[in-house]
């Protein structure tokens, strides 16, 4: 979590063990990777409390291998995963149009985020009893990057047809807008926090898709 290496690898170890659930469950391959974000979320939460046990011990080296393992969840996997995720569980075929689109998007972010940790170092610091991870700049507006990973990991599940997705996309956002209005510095841990317990709607996700065809 944002607050401390105990709540971190708390919530991390529930995340991971509510995300092999959701895989247990899975009954459509093409729903593997939406059952997999509980626990992807789970990892990067777990990876978290390493970068707090890196400033409690006085580790350099684990503070860098954790933040920049944190920030390729934050940064580069998930404008890129979350589009295709909710892509392969879409059933309308316009709407999978509109999201592949979204999912071009999410590639540009990623890519550009992946330039940024490859070309200026990425840091960590404690401000605030959060954690603030710090990246350069490089050409590209920040609020232009913002809108592109906002469409690609929220904007993109209200475009879903299915109702628990929405959900998930709607909630994303109100704590989005709650972390930068409260936690501006230390946005990025604080969102990633609130979506990765968010995620936990996923698991009512598949479990309504396996209890739906057995109805059938």
């Amino acid at each position: 979590m944002c607050f401390s290496a105990p709540a971190s690898f708390v919530a991390g170890a529930v995340l991971s063990s509510a995300g092999v659930i959701t895989l247990k469950k899975v009954k459509n391959k093409k729903q593997i990777p939406l059952a997999l974000v509980p626990l992807l979320f789970g990892i990067q939460q777990i990876i978290e409390g390493f970068v707090w046990i890196s400033f409690g011990w006085g580790m350099p080296k684990l503070n860098i291998i954790a933040t920049y393992g944190f920030t390729f969840f934050s940064h580069i996997l998930w404008p890129i995963f979350i589009p295709i995720a909710v892509f392969l569980v879409e059933t309308d075929l316009r709407r999978k149009k509109i999201i592949m689109f979204c999912g071009a998007l999410g590639l540009i972010a990623s890519f550009y985020s992946f330039l940024l940790m490859i070309m200026f170092p990425v840091s960590s610091q404690i401000n605030c009893n959060s954690l603030q991870y710090i990246f350069s700049s490089l050409g590209l507006p920040f609020f232009i990057h913002s809108a592109l990973y906002l469409i690609a990991t929220c904007l993109v599940c209200l475009i879903s047809s299915h109702r628990l997705i929405k959900i998930f996309g709607v909630a994303a956002i109100i704590f989005l807008i709650i972390s930068y209005y409260f936690y501006t510095v230390t946005f990025a841990s604080v969102w990633c926090f609130f979506a990765a317990i968010l995620s936990l709607i996923i698991y009512l996700f598949i479990k309504q898709q396996k209890f739906s065809k057995k109805k059938r």
